[in-house]
């Protein structure tokens, strides 16, 4: 069985369900959650996008996220995304922002954070969605995503700089 996915109003209020496939993603506004995860190191968590994937393949973003289904709360949507993406379980999140992106799609997307010490080796990357993930040091990442824009996902510069503001 197919899934329906969210749609939404300018005021992320829910409006209908679309099958992905009938999706018009520049006018539809759609529900994501994806979380931020660090470590004690100060690292960031980042998780390169399949190779194969329609929207953005290869391209490094959040440690995980997902399009909310038809049913589904951004919340319980972040858990199930971090589990599935890379056998996450066990750890508590906390609310970030909401932020709105109209461009490449549009979308409202709920950020959750979370603390975790796992060694790249423990997480299992789900082999439909992730290549691979690595931990990296905040100021490493934002040069990257500087130097090579075209690396990452499109909200990661503005994601970045919410969560970890230069001073």
């Amino acid at each position: 069985m197919e899934k329906l996915y969210q749609v939404v109003n300018e005021k992320d209020e829910i409006i209908g369900h679309k099958l992905r496939h009938d999706i018009d993603f520049k006018k539809d506004i759609y529900r994501i959650s994806a979380l931020w995860l660090t470590n004690s190191k100060g690292e960031i968590l980042v998780a390169q996008r399949l190779l194969t994937k329609d929207k953005d393949p290869g391209k490094w973003g959040p440690a995980a996220a997902g399009t909310l289904e038809e049913g589904e709360t951004y919340e319980a949507n972040v858990y199930k995304e971090a589990e599935e993406e890379l056998g996450l379980r066990g750890i508590n999140f906390t609310i970030g922002p909401k932020m709105k992106f109209d461009l490449p799609r549009r979308a409202y997307c709920q950020w959750y954070s979370g603390h975790c010490d796992w060694p790249v080796r423990q997480f299992v990357p789900q082999p439909e969605e992730v290549e691979k993930v690595l931990w990296v040091r905040v100021d490493e990442l934002r040069d990257d995503v500087s130097t090579n824009p075209d690396k990452y996902v499109p909200s990661m510069p503005t994601v970045l700089d919410f969560f970890h503001p230069e001073s």
